[in-house]
């Protein structure tokens, strides 16, 4: 399956995909605004404000609760650093945990909780920049055997029928800013973003050897760069609502379930992410389609809601040529689509479109097709294997 680009996931439909699904979200603060976008979904069709994108450790976000570590603790950017985050409401748990290294003994007790304690169904996981810069400068040999451990030990506690999802990191800036680059790497700011293209390949093919899922988002957006904030590491509210969108719709595939296809009233100005079925992936084919009333029928179309986020506080960076990427790592050769189109995302109903990925057939690794999983029918609402808990 390629992704082409935006499609919209309503508040509706994820809250019925995920109707009785236990969410974990695993790594850094890049990936708690995933976890934070998806919560928000979950309750209303809104986009996250820029607070909400730049505060960490919070006591509550959304209805959800700090479990442990943040605002509890001690606050502050070093590796020790401790945020776990819970949303839970009848039919819906989702859990954030922040870390700093894809395995330690931190990574072993959250490994720990997941054998003796309720299983995901999902869980998104990325961990690079931290790795790469924090704790050793001769970091590749470690962050692979690190890499090996944590897929190994996760495969082994999670049942077969998890869906479990590596997402790449992200393009970093020239010029790296914030809390994130503390004084000891102020040095290697400059070259981080080379170091974190090296780390995503070994995540990548890692992942894909233990038959993970792989989402490279460094890739889908190394055309979307006016999405990414000041500081040179974290992207806008647009940004992650299309990675959630990304997530969902590939959830969805999984799952057998067919999200209705909305048709947008300019199609010149709406993209929406469209699957293609090949005939070596049928075995995947769709149980149904779901429309937003929480039935089997025709789909729906919901409008999406304006957004005014696209500001001067983000910021606009200028394209890498294809050298500066390095020899020999494939996910980034700049292809054109057969037809030699390209997409846009959607900036809200005042007609703005910034532009967003090419369709290349040189990246295989973005959200290859899973093989059939037995679920349950994810709109029962009577499943007795499900409890939820703090």
């Amino acid at each position: 399956m390629r992704e082409a680009c935006m499609r919209t996931v309503t508040h509706r439909q994820a809250g019925q995909l995920l109707h009785n699904k236990f969410v974990v979200v695993l790594g850094d603060s890049i990936q708690r605004s995933v976890y934070k976008d998806l919560v928000l979904l979950l309750q209303r069709d809104s986009y996250l404000s820029v607070s909400q994108l730049k505060s960490k450790g919070e006591l509550s976000f959304e209805q959800d609760h700090l479990v442990e570590g943040g605002r509890l603790g001690h606050m502050n950017n070093g590796t020790e650093y401790r945020e776990v985050r819970q949303y839970r409401t009848d039919h819906h748990l989702v859990r954030f945990y922040f870390i700093t290294r894809v395995f330690s003994r931190y990574m072993e007790s959250i490994l720990a909780d997941f054998k003796h304690d309720l299983k995901p169904d999902v869980v998104i996981v990325s961990s690079c920049v931290w790795d790469v810069s924090r704790y050793n400068r001769n970091w590749v040999p470690e962050y692979k055997e690190n890499l090996n451990k944590f897929f190994l030990k996760l495969k082994a506690v999670l049942p077969e029928e998890s869906l479990v999802v590596w997402n790449m990191t992200m393009p970093l800036g020239k010029k790296i800013i914030g809390g994130f680059l503390v004084p000891e790497i102020q040095d290697i700011g400059p070259t981080l973003r080379y170091d974190v293209i090296e780390g995503n390949f070994y995540g990548a093919m890692l992942a894909d050897a233990y038959g993970l899922d792989v989402l490279d988002l460094h890739f889908l957006f190394r055309f979307s760069l006016q999405h990414r904030m000041k500081d040179g590491v974290h992207w806008n509210a647009l940004a992650h609502r299309q990675i959630t969108c990304l997530l969902l719709a590939h959830a969805a595939q999984a799952w057998g379930v067919e999200l209705p296809n909305p048709v947008a009233p300019d199609q010149s100005k709406t993209s929406l992410l469209e699957y293609k079925q090949t005939p070596n992936q049928s075995f995947c084919r769709p149980g149904g389609s779901m429309t937003d009333s929480g039935r089997y029928g025709a789909p729906v179309w919901q409008q999406q809601l304006p957004y005014d986020g696209c500001g001067p506080h983000f910021y606009e960076d200028s394209l890498p040529t294809d050298s500066q990427f390095g020899t020999g790592y494939f996910s980034f050769e700049n292809k054109t689509d057969n037809n030699g189109g390209s997409y846009n995302i959607h900036c809200g109903s005042n007609g703005r479109t910034a532009p967003a990925v090419h369709s290349s057939t040189g990246n295989n690794l973005v959200m290859k097709q899973k093989q059939t999983k037995h679920q349950y029918n994810p709109y029962d609402r009577h499943n007795p294997t499900r409890h939820y808990r703090y």
